[in-house]
Parts: structure tokens; C-alpha cells; sequence
């Protein structure tokens, strides 16, 4: 049987809300005024580029750091002068900070005999946990018997052992190697569910963000640039920063010639493109320079402009590069009438499709409803 979570969340019930929080260290600013709510029960990714303050804003929850500014609450408690060891927090590392002298049960253990827990259950809460994340039976085994993967599902069962309020992930998949770190994304994902923790990992993987999470947060420059569901950061992006480190984004700069509603013109180099005024950017206005952005695989490419008929815009151009990647080939082009620009093509059907190699003359072609226009 299954651990089911004992805390019967309230709906709409807040978790962690950060009000205004900023942290400056000297003259440098690591996050300016964050702030954001997070319900119970949910799994937030802090997402973004080495320096954009992620860490920085995850430490403040743990405790590690004080704000110079602002407050963060916990279920509703303001917990700025509380100690990180006194807030029911779980935490999992990049370093996991296992105890090598010690069984996979025993570095479990840990944190229910710190916390005085009645040593007659302890272990039996042990074995539920290690069952939890799948390593029934390898209790007795010392860290350095167990694989990257066991020792990283050890360092899950010890941070949810003692059923915290908060689970925080400070990038403890970031060292695995890419297959393993996609089936422990999934895991994280499962135990979470399963649980129903609140949680909030930190991240510079796009993919693990877009895979485990409820809601992500993108930062940079110490500041949030977009929270939003997964899939709405995907394909409603705030801005072109976050159209950019989210999925494989090609930028088409130029200014706007026209405006009807949310449809706007883009002349570049002389080319007039159609596409959509980005649902959550800054303002556009006639004249002004934009930048038309473009996922890679919402484009098509074909040999003959008679294959891509429908389409809104048709563009020529010349394969430069030409990457198998396995489920798709990446292509990149150079299209002349757009001032020479590169353009990258996903083409997830290699098997079926027509390939095309460097130096060949094809066309490339998208719909006006895929070019997010962002002012510049």
C-alpha cells in the first residue's frame, strides 16, 4: 500500500508566499523584489541561467540567507528570524551530503532520531520511505554499494522521512548523466504526486522544469521574469528572454509595420512577415523594432515551395548544418532574404521525411499564429 499524504490541504491554501524579497550583497543586487505564492501540495521550478538568483531565492526560503528586503511566510508565518534548522523543511542537494559510514537505512533514519522521534517506529517509517522510492530491500547497503540513482532516492527518502511542510531541490539531478537524470525527473514527479508535498526545485534544465512541475518561474538578472504553468510559459512567454532560455527559439529582428488586434506586420529587411503581438509583452506600436520569435519546430521545411502551400510565410534558404539527434534532425539555415539570418529547424519524422544535407536550396515555412512579436 501506498503512502498517502496526511496533511488534507485546503483548496486554495497558501504554502509559501514571498512578499517584495530582495537580497543584495555589497553593490550587487542577487534578487530584486520577488514575489509569488505558492497553494499546498504543489511542485514550483525556479528556472534560469547561472547568476539570475534562483539559488540565491531558494536559500532565502531554506533560511540559509536573510532578505535585505521583503518577507517570506510559511503557511502563513513570517519565518525571516526563524533558523533554518527550526523550519519543517526537506532538502536535497546537488552534493546529496550522505553519510558514507552509514547503511541507506540509516542515513534515512537520521532525521527522526535528531528529532527525537519514538525509536520503536523508526523502523518501520525507514522501510515505508525506502519503499517509497523504490529501494526496498537495500536498507543494509552502504553508500558507496549503491549506484548515482539509489544514492540520489536515498537522499529523497531521507528529506520526506519526517514529513516537512516544504520539500526544497537545490539541482540534485544536475550531475547524472542525461538518461539517468530523465528517469529521476520522472521519479521526482511520481513521489511527489504520490505524497503530495509542496515543493520547489531549482533548476537551469528546461526540461526538467517543463517535465516535473505545476508552475515554473523564470528568472534572470535577480529578477522574475514569468511564473506560469508549464505550458503556458512554453507558448505564451512573458518576453523574448524567456522565449529564448525555454525551447529552441529563432529571432527575426525588425519593426512593425502594422497592427490589427493581436495580428501584427514585421518588416525585416524588407520582407513583411505576419505574426501575434506576444500575449504577455510590453506594448507594440507602429515603427517601433520588434523581434519575431519562432520555435524550431514549428517551422517547416520542404525542397518545393509547393509543399508548404497554406502556410503564411514561405522563406528560401540553404541548409548550412544538418545534426541526427535520433527522434529528429536539426537543421540550421541560412535564409538571404532575411539579412542572412540562421534559422533552426526541427524535423521530429527523420524515418519518413525527405533529408537534406549542407548546401542544399530549401524552403522553410510557418504560420503567422507562431511568431510571437516582442518589443525590443
Amino acid at each position: 500500500m501506498g503512502i498517502v499524504s496526511t496533511d488534507l490541504h485546503k483548496a486554495g491554501a497558501i504554502a509559501v508566499s514571498v512578499k517584495d524579497v530582495g537580497m543584495v550583497f555589497g553593490n550587487v543586487h542577487a534578487v530584486r523584489s520577488a514575489s509569488f505564492d505558492l497553494p499546498k501540495g504543489k511542485f514550483l521550478t525556479i528556472l534560469g541561467p547561472s547568476g539570475s538568483g534562483k539559488t540565491t531565492l531558494l536559500r532565502m526560503i531554506a533560511g540559509f540567507d536573510k532578505p535585505t528586503s521583503g518577507e517570506i511566510f510559511i503557511n502563513g508565518q513570517p519565518v525571516s528570524a526563524v533558523p533554518p534548522h527550526k523550519r519543517a523543511i526537506g532538502m536535497v542537494f546537488q552534493k546529496l551530503a550522505l553519510f558514507p559510514h552509514m547503511t541507506a537505512a540509516e542515513n534515512v533514519a537520521f532525521p527522526l532520531k535528531m528529532r527525537r522521534h519514538d525509536a520503536r517506529t523508526i523502523g518501520e517509517k525507514v522501510e515505508r520511505y525506502l519503499e517509497l522510492v523504490r529501494l526496498g530491500g537495500y536498507g543494509g547497503r552502504r553508500i558507496n554499494e549503491l549506484s548515482g540513482g539509489q544514492q540520489q532516492r536515498v537522499a529523497i527518502a531521507r528529506a520526506l522521512v519526517f514529513e516537512p511542510d516544504l520539500l526544497l531541490l537545490d539541482e540534485p539531478l544536475a550531475a547524472l548523466d542525461r538518461k539517468l537524470r530523465e528517469e529521476m525527473q520522472l521519479e521526482f514527479r511520481r513521489i511527489q504526486r504520490e505524497l503530495g508535498v509542496t515543493t520547489i526545485n531549482v533548476t537551469h534544465d528546461q526540461r526538467e522544469a517543463l517535465v516535473v512541475s505545476d508552475e515554473v518561474i523564470v528568472m534572470d538578472g535577480g529578477e522574475i521574469q514569468q511564473k506560469a504553468q508549464p505550458v503556458h510559459a512554453y507558448r505564451s512567454p512573458a518576453n523574448a528572454f524567456v522565449a529564448n532560455f525555454i525551447g529552441v527559439t529563432n529571432f527575426i529582428d525588425g519593426k512593425v509595420s502594422a497592427i490589427s488586434g493581436s495580428t501584427v506586420s514585421v518588416e525585416s529587411n524588407g520582407q513583411v512577415l505576419a505574426g501575434v503581438v506576444a500575449a504577455d509583452g510590453a506594448p507594440l506600436v507602429d515603427g517601433s523594432a520588434c523581434s519575431g520569435a519562432v520555435r524550431a519546430e514549428q517551422i517547416r521545411i520542404a525542397s518545393a515551395r509547393t509543399a508548404l502551400e497554406g502556410l503564411e510565410t514561405i522563406v528560401e534558404g540553404q541548409v548550412t548544418d544538418s545534426i541526427f539527434e535520433g527522434e529528429r534532425m536539426v537543421y540550421e539555415v541560412t535564409v538571404p532574404a532575411l539579412g542572412g539570418a540562421i534559422l533552426r529547424v526541427f524535423d521530429h519524422d527523420p524515418v519518413s521525411h525527405l533529408q537534406f544535407g549542407p548546401g542544399e536550396n530549401v524552403r522553410l515555412g510557418w504560420n503567422a499564429k507562431d511568431m510571437h512579436v516582442f518589443k525590443k
